[in-house]
């Protein structure tokens, strides 16, 4: 049987790695090695998901040391892969480590003296960074083969948990590309096409997002199944396997020291610089140049090596130059795919080595940080949060099952309660204690801190979860009486009550976060819907139902399909919400059911400008919510094609944020005669900028250059070029905007305040016509997250949305994205009720 080291491994591929003797060796394993499985050695071709988990499932199958496990499924149905590997004796008694281990991490006894230290290695979660997914297989070969007393006594004291491939359809769309370019030789040219992949590159998952900030907001199967991992297991230390530009070096953490998250305590930092010399002393030993403090931050909770931070965890960041292919030219000469894959597996082995050295340490410190937790929720003024909602029961759910994946506790309101002025309503109130083992991570999800002490983000600034969901929260200062909360809140889905036969009509709210996709799968089965336009009573049974604005009426008379009512019977089955029996169409209330005040409502059918100079991120954000919320599944294209397309296909083009300057006089004619003839034209940031600066959006502009000539520059030294640019930009914080709820854009929100996200300096001018402002900023408009002084004044002058006719069309446009990363599900809905009310109102732009 051949024998083979990790390092000989490397160097037989093509692009051969320096000598670094350090590598141990993996001697007389009868374990299959990667070069067997895949056919070829490590590096010499990007490795594809599939042929990871065939690797995978070979050594597990072989090895005493691993066991394999599928913990879910990508949208594109790639199976999400993690191994565990520690010794036999460890293996053979996993359930009771884990158990023990949890215990003894939140508050139970302390650690036992021989527990094992649980480390976590998450690699390449962004797909087009590939070096961490290819050298896991080397680290898990490694791991299941080696001999040496150094192994042995990491197995013995460890339980490592090995995610291979963190976003299975982004590297595989990487590795095509990767592959499908590879010569006989590398081309090492930067300007090789093989260096510079299409859009939507393979750093998102299929919907184009990126999982690496998803960690807290949990919109992706990939993240939930990795989430139920971390809080099934709440390993001690994290490993972050990353890739950045092709000039860099390598990095590991610490970053930039005052950019930390402030809820993550010192020792934190403390044990993030001691595990750094593990780092440092292998890189050395390899001769590897590499750099700490100098980039990236700790403060955004909800990316990979932050959210650990505030759960007892130690989070880490590894960040390697990226050759993006088999080989290209850097300023520190020829980066092969082979070094990046050399050094991935340099950190993962020094990380391991540095946790078992640390083991006691690392054990201590998440005992340390839940009790300590438990003692600053005792002594805090404020005890907990309260959250109430009364019109949109799915929307509250959403947030408090996202809660609920994090290991918060809720309980649910069973009698009214009052704090201060407000009175909280039974059944629709939910309480979250401070006292329990998340509070941290409560506290972060909370936060509205809108001053910092370095106003520099890498990523965002704000994240308040109850902002993003639209849900009313405060923090309070007493707790409920236990008398007055039920047990702990579990999502039990209602069941529709049968719909009465017979009935001249049949309505619904649309308050509901569900109702638009009840409204899809209606108007999919052909029926006939019309909109309320302003509220109505109407008689249901022997009782007055109460429907407000936007409610979606079938009356039995318009149906034109003979089996209508057995279609709607099967699409009401599949909702939780009620559809009421309406037995006249004279109303107790408001306009009767024959009155024009009821518009017809139509199927939509969309096309999404994707593609190159689009935003990749916000089209794919766009997408999915329009599937997930509105039950839309959107027409994509490329905007070079757009002079091509039959436009008049569509009900409706959607402009996410991106660079349409490419359009000349054919496309903004056409996308006008489109329009005029009853299209609906939606822009949001530069997509609604170019709309106002060729005429088909009726409004004035504030650039980002206008923007950041408020900020003063004299009186500048060098050294404050970074301090600046933090100042001009707004990395990402939460706004108030004041919505007109007579307005058909606004139906089904019920307050007139609505949380926005705004990480641009666009801003969108008020219209002075009448009823074209749908929603404006605040005149105080910052709700939490960091934005320099001078902005705020010009952001509380501006306009969130505005909405006009264009002959018989509509032009909507909105300065921020409403539907941010996913979770924006409060702003979400000016997005949907643009699907299917865009033409129910009708405002002059002169």
């Amino acid at each position: 049987m051949k024998s083979y080291t990790l390092l000989a491994l490397l160097a037989l591929s093509a692009y051969s790695v320096a000598d670094t003797k350090y590598v141990p060796s993996v001697e007389n394993s009868t374990l299959p090695s990667p070069n067997q499985v895949l056919g070829y050695n490590v590096g010499d071709w990007h490795v594809r998901h599939d042929q990871i988990q065939r690797y995978a499932e070979q050594l597990a199958a072989a090895s005493k040391r691993v066991q394999f496990e599928t913990i879910g499924y990508t949208h594109e149905q790639r199976p999400l892969l993690q191994l565990i590997i520690s010794s036999e004796r460890n293996l053979q008694r996993l359930e009771q480590i884990r158990k023990q281990h949890i215990d003894a991490a939140r508050g139970g006894e302390e650690t036992a003296a021989d527990a094992p230290v649980i480390i976590w290695l998450g690699y390449s979660i962004h797909g087009n960074e590939p070096s961490g997914a290819n050298s896991s297989l080397l680290v898990a070969q490694y791991l299941a083969a080696a001999q040496n007393d150094e192994v042995r006594n990491w197995l013995d004291n460890a339980v490592i948990i090995l995610n291979p491939s963190l976003n299975p359809d982004g590297l595989d769309r990487f590795a095509h590309w990767a592959n499908m370019h590879k010569g006989a030789a590398a081309v090492a040219d930067t300007q090789h096409r093989e260096h510079n992949e299409p859009w939507p590159s393979g750093r998102a998952n299929h919907y184009w997002f990126d999982l690496n900030r998803d960690w807290l907001l949990l919109q992706h199967p990939e993240s939930r199944a990795r989430i139920t991992q971390y809080q099934k297991w709440l390993p001690n230390i994290v490993a972050d396997y990353h890739e950045m530009g092709t000039n860099s070096t390598f990095f590991f953490q610490p970053g930039i020291p005052s950019r930390n998250y402030p809820l993550t305590p010192k020792r934190n930092f403390t044990l993030t610089q001691e595990l750094a010399k593990f780092h440092a002393a292998a890189f050395d030993q390899a001769k590897q140049l590499y750099f700490t403090e100098e980039s990236f931050d700790d403060f955004y909770v909800g990316k990979g090596s932050t959210y650990p931070d505030v759960q007892g965890s130690v989070g880490i960041l590894f960040e390697q130059a990226s050759s993006r292919g088999h080989a290209q030219d850097s300023i520190n000469g020829l980066l092969n795919f082979s070094d990046t894959i050399q050094n991935q597996l340099t950190a993962s082995l020094s990380t391991i080595r540095g946790a078992v050295a640390k083991r006691a340490d690392l054990l201590s410190y998440q005992h340390d940080f839940y009790k300590s937790a438990a003692s600053q929720a005792k002594s805090s003024k404020n005890k907990g949060y309260i959250l109430t909602e009364t019109a949109d029961k799915s929307r509250m759910a959403s947030l408090l099952e996202l809660l609920q994946r994090h290991n918060v506790e809720i309980y649910q309101l069973s009698r009214d309660w009052q704090e201060g002025d407000i009175t909280y309503s039974a059944g629709n109130s939910y309480y979250i204690p401070l006292q329990q083992p998340q509070y941290r991570l409560i506290k972060a999800m909370f936060s509205t801190e809108k001053s910092f002490n370095d106003n520099t983000f890498y990523d965002v600034s704000a994240w308040t979860l109850p902002y993003a969901f639209n849900i009313q929260f405060a923090a309070v200062n007493r707790e409920p009486a236990k008398a007055q909360l039920s047990a702990s809140w579990q999502l039990n889905a209602e069941k529709s009550k049968p719909l009465t036969a017979g009935a001249y009509a049949y309505a619904f709210n649309w308050q509901d976060q569900q109702a638009p996709l009840l409204l899809q799968a209606l108007l999919a089965e052909k029926l006939v819907v019309r909109a309320a336009m302003a509220d109505f009573a109407a008689t249901s049974n022997d009782s007055e139902i109460n429907l407000k604005a936007g409610a979606m009426v079938l009356a039995a008379g318009l149906q034109t399909e003979s089996d209508w009512f057995a279609r709607l019977q099967k699409v009401q089955q599949r909702f939780a919400l009620p559809i009421y029996a309406i037995r006249t169409g004279l109303t107790a209330k408001g306009s009767d059911l024959g009155s024009s005040q009821f518009v017809p409502v139509t199927m939509p059918t969309v096309l999404l400008l994707a593609g190159n100079d689009v935003n990749s991120i916000e089209a794919g954000e766009t997408w999915y919510n329009l599937e997930r919320l509105a039950g839309i599944s959107p027409s994509l294209a490329e905007p070079e094609k757009l002079r091509s397309l039959d436009l008049s296909r569509y009900s409706h083009i959607v402009l996410p944020d991106g660079n349409y300057n490419q359009w000349q006089d054919k496309e903004i004619n056409q996308l006008k005669i489109w329009t005029e003839r009853g299209g609906v034209l939606w822009g949001h940031k530069r997509g609604a900028a170019w709309l106002a600066k060729v005429g088909l959006l009726q409004a004035g502009v504030w650039q980002g250059d206008e923007m950041t000539g408020l900020i003063p520059r004299n009186d500048l030294s060098y050294q404050d070029k970074e301090l600046l640019a933090g100042k001009q930009r707004i990395a990402g914080a939460i706004y108030q905007a004041e919505l007109d709820l007579s307005h058909p854009l606004t139906f089904g929100l019920t307050r007139n305040t609505l949380p926005v996200f705004k990480n641009g300096t666009m801003l969108l001018q008020p219209s002075d016509t009448p009823f074209v402002n749908v929603a404006l900023y605040s005149s105080a408009p910052q709700l939490a997250g960091y934005t320099a002084a001078e902005y705020v004044p010009r952001i509380s002058q501006s306009a969130v949305m505005l909405a006009h006719n264009l002959g018989k069309g509509r032009v909507i446009a909105m300065s921020d994205n409403p539907v941010f990363r996913g979770y924006f599900y409060g702003s979400s809905r000016l997005l949907v009720n643009a699907m299917y009310l865009g033409t129910a109102f009708s405002a002059s732009a002169r």
